[in-house]
């Protein structure tokens, strides 16, 4: 049992949250369900209810008020039974404040701060209180104007980091709900936090960053709620009675890292102790009605790699090679007299045997640790993250050995869901490469790169990557909040930001203009979610976003259905623009915003249909076939080609589905030959390259598609491989064959979106197509090719494992697969008629199918 996208239900801000199941294998189709739900000394139940739902099934009782707590278990009847299936184990789920009423805590933070201009120390605030009764509960609810880390009696409370994370904070701040009651005692007790800048006020964007883009202050917001062995609550909340002081850390900053003097901190600061120097704080304030509880899961550690190599320089500096670009911190154990200074920089690649920090930009990525001479020290920074595989450490007191430091990765900690393996290493090591992008990308809203002063969250690569995304990882909730976040940003015409939340006053991209790809992430991603997940909600909250969009750029186009104006990026970063110009591709810049209005406005009305909203779903729907036929006149010439003769071009009308019957073979065909005319090096940008393995495949051009994807040569997606990338690039040669850098402003090592290829090794090359929202039916339909002899991919879907197993053998080819219960399923395996698969495991194989056939 789970509720909404959330793997835990404390705090949940749904005050009558969806609950999902999943059926044992072997259970049998489910044809009815009993859900029981208990509350405050009270069971409820259902009764027996008739239906196939298990997946996001309405809360069955009254909703939840603030802090209320219910466990609920489910039990259902299938037809091998007569009798219901034992109940599941109860899970409980516990709703936050969900009134702004509730609400007593107010911003407290370092009076000193007040002064923007003032040296930005970061700052610990503390209260010391009483408990005269023991604790039956506690309850802390916690966020904060930057960046936070609670301790209560010198023990941390919760494991996330970065929060409370990134939304667009004058609308939407999270709080999260901790269970601190192991924390607290009878007597005296001492709660107290970390502070950090963070993106609230934190040098952040371009050009090294603009501070204070969302206040000047360092404020925490707390509420511990205490409930008694007697029924009595105390409630310690920030207020004019806690005291602020300086804590060891001297600067802090997402971009800049950290410095942290040890010679300043107390490990007991935390605690019941009389002197700790604080001094009154000053009280900001904050509308409660903007404080929400989490839609997903937090950013926490997930993986701690050791390093492959550490190499003293001739000058005793020492450089670390992790074997993997990745997103996190450096943890160390060092012991040093006082006063010795640590020094840590990072990069993702060399550059003559020295850290190539160029592509960073302004952001220094560099960590200073002071020693204090109390013996071995334990430490990591805590407000910064850096993209890095490479670590230059100086200062370091004596040999440093490879156990001495280690790199903990974070990201959101969502759940894995989708693994891909094939017979060729290279391919293999292109997915996990768009594994490890996804991951480093995916801190707390997605964003393009995670190492130079950007990480911003830019609309068009999470457009184009929303498929591979939701495939590898439950990030249902974290892109619905994000979602959440670029509705609020949307302007009054529809004009969606190209990155999300925005920086005002950023010179490069404002004002705000709507852009084609980029905008269109407000109809097209939440019908990835929606076709992943099965949730009609997600697309409901959704809509009114994504028709504000199709009818501007209606506006826009006018009675020529052409949008062929204004700014826009086209096929961004085609490996024939120019470094210093990444806009200026082989294909029309309207072709493509002209392309996607159409593919806009078809899915708006295919998400009305759903919705049940008939007018808009055939006002839509009548709105794309008038584009499409606007597209083919203006694009498409009298003999077949484009005006436009390029890969993304041809790649766009094919997967859009804009050409009529009888245009799309001779399309398919001249991109077949451009892309054999290119000997199957990549031509794409941005746009094309999610598109193009399709619009091949789909055509009969599946040998082409294994040509584009096996290529080495650059530009290609494996010829990063070739040397030794281990994430997703953001150009095709963000390191040239000679071993340069590219010389562009834009050389990340650490970007998804041309990742967005891995959706199609999903499907195609592994073989699995959900064909139904959620996985609710499967389509099994292994391609096999460009040499590759078996692949094996498997997906955990809302309703359980859906897996494929195939391979080549001598007289044919045989799969493996795996229908979850309460799903079916057809198998179109190569020469074979379709095969109707219900629940359970089936071994198939060619020969014999085409044998029963005979």
């Amino acid at each position: 049992m789970s509720f909404e996208h959330l793997t835990d239900g404390l705090g949940i801000g749904a005050p009558a949250p969806r609950l999902t199941w999943t059926l044992p294998s072997g259970a049998g189709p489910q044809e009815a369900y009993e859900l029981e739900v208990a509350r405050a000394g009270r069971v409820e139940r259902t009764g027996r209810v008739a239906s196939r739902d298990q997946v996001l099934v309405a809360w069955p009782g009254p909703p939840l008020s603030s802090r209320e707590r219910a466990t609920v278990r489910v039990r259902v009847w299938t037809p091998a039974a007569g009798e219901p299936t034992a109940w599941s184990e109860p899970r409980a789920v516990e709703a936050g404040l969900l009134e702004p009423g509730d609400w007593r805590a107010v911003p407290v933070g370092a009076a000193w701060d007040e002064d923007p201009s003032a040296d930005r120390r970061p700052a610990r605030v503390r209260k010391d209180f009483r408990l005269d009764r023991p604790v039956a509960r506690a309850r802390l609810y916690v966020t904060a104007h930057g960046l936070y880390e609670v301790e209560i009696n010198g023990r941390r409370v919760g494991d996330e980091t970065l929060a409370p994370g990134w939304t667009v904070y004058p609308h939407r701040l999270r709080y999260r709900t901790h269970d601190v009651t192991a924390h607290l005692g009878r007597g005296a007790n001492t709660i107290g936090a970390w502070l950090g800048d963070g993106w609230y006020r934190g040098k952040y964007g371009f050009d090294g960053g603009t501070r204070n883009i969302y206040g000047t202050d360092q404020s925490l917001i707390a509420q511990l709620e205490v409930t008694h062995d007697d029924g009595t609550t105390t409630v310690v909340a920030t207020d004019g009675t806690w005291s602020a002081a300086p804590g060891p850390i001297l600067t802090s900053g997402l971009y800049e890292g950290e410095t942290f003097d040890a010679r300043l901190d107390d490990p007991n600061w935390a605690t019941p102790q009389a002197g700790w120097p604080g001094t009154p704080v000053a009280v900001r304030s904050r509308d409660p009605r903007t404080l929400v509880a989490p839609l997903g899961p937090p950013v926490r550690r997930i993986q701690e790699i050791a390093p492959v190599t550490v190499t003293r320089t001739d000058d005793g500096r020492h450089l670390l090679d992790f074997g993997q670009n990745l997103v996190g911190r450096l943890h160390l154990t060092v012991d040093g007299p006082a006063g010795t200074t640590l020094t840590l920089r990072h990069a993702e690649v060399l550059q003559n045997g020295e850290l190539a920090t160029a592509p960073l930009r302004e952001a220094h990525a560099t960590d200073t640790l002071i020693l204090a001479g109390r013996g071995p020290l334990t430490w990591e920074p805590r407000f910064t993250l850096h993209g890095f595989r490479y670590a230059e450490v100086t200062g370091w007191p004596g040999e440093l050995t490879a156990d001495a430091v280690t790199a903990r990765v974070y990201h959101t900690d969502m759940r894995r869901t989708g693994w891909f393996t094939c017979s060729d290493p290279l391919v293999d090591r292109l997915h996990e490469n768009v594994v490890w992008s996804m991951r480093g990308n995916f801190v707390d809203l997605p964003t393009d790169c995670p190492q130079r002063d950007e990480r911003l969250g830019w609309t068009g690569d999470i457009q184009v990557f929303a498929p591979t995304a939701s495939y590898l990882y439950d990030c249902a909730g974290l892109l619905d909040s994000w979602l959440t976040d670029v509705g609020l940003e949307q302007l009054p015409d529809g004009t969606v930001p190209w990155y999300v939340p925005v920086i005002p006053g950023e010179p490069m991209w404002t004002p705000i203009h709507p852009g084609a790809a980029w905008g269109d992430v407000a109809t097209l991603t939440p019908w990835t979610l929606f076709q992943r997940f099965g949730d009609l909600e997600l697309l409901r909250r959704h809509y009114p976003m994504a028709k504000a969009w199709v009818d501007l750029v209606e506006r826009l186009a006018g009675p020529t259905r052409l949008w062929d104006t204004g700014v826009q990026l086209g096929d961004w970063l085609d490996p024939a623009a120019p470094p210093d110009d990444p806009a200026a591709g082989r294909t029309d810049r309207y072709l493509v915003a002209t392309a996607y209005f159409a593919h806009s406005a078809r899915h708006l009305a295919l998400a009305a249909a759903e919705l049940a909203n008939g007018a808009d779903a055939a006002r839509y729907t009548a709105l794309a076939d008038e584009v499409a036929d606007a597209f083919r006149r203006r694009y498409v010439l009298t003999t077949g080609r484009m005006t436009s003769d390029s890969a993304t071009a041809y790649a766009l009308a094919l997967a859009f589905g804009l050409l009529t019957p009888r245009q799309r073979q001779p399309a398919g065909d001249r991109l077949a030959q451009l892309v054999a005319e290119d000997d199957a090096r990549i031509a794409t940008g941005f746009v094309g390259t999610p598109l193009i393995c399709d619009a091949l495949t789909d055509t009969g051009h599946l040998d082409v598609a294994y040509r584009l994807l096996t290529q080495t040569e650059c530009p290609s997606w494996l010829y990063p491989v070739t040397q030794g990338a281990t994430t997703i690039w953001e150009r095709w040669d963000s390191l040239r064959p000679d071993g340069t850098l590219n010389p562009g402003g834009m050389t990340s090592f650490n970007h998804y979106a041309l990742g967005a290829v891995a959706d199609w090794l999903h499907r195609v090359v592994g073989g699995i197509t959900a064909t139904a929202p959620g996985y609710r039916t499967i389509a099994f339909r292994p391609r096999p090719g460009g040499g590759i002899t078996w692949a094996r991919t498997r997906h955990e879907s809302p309703y359980g494992t859906v897996s494929l197993f195939w391979e080549l053998t001598a007289t044919g080819l045989t799969a493996r697969i795996t229908v979850p219960e309460g799903c079916t399923a057809t198998a179109e395996l190569p020469g074979c008629a379709p095969v109707a698969l219900g629940p359970g495991e089936h071994v198939l194989d060619t020969a014999e199918l085409a044998t029963e056939a005979a």
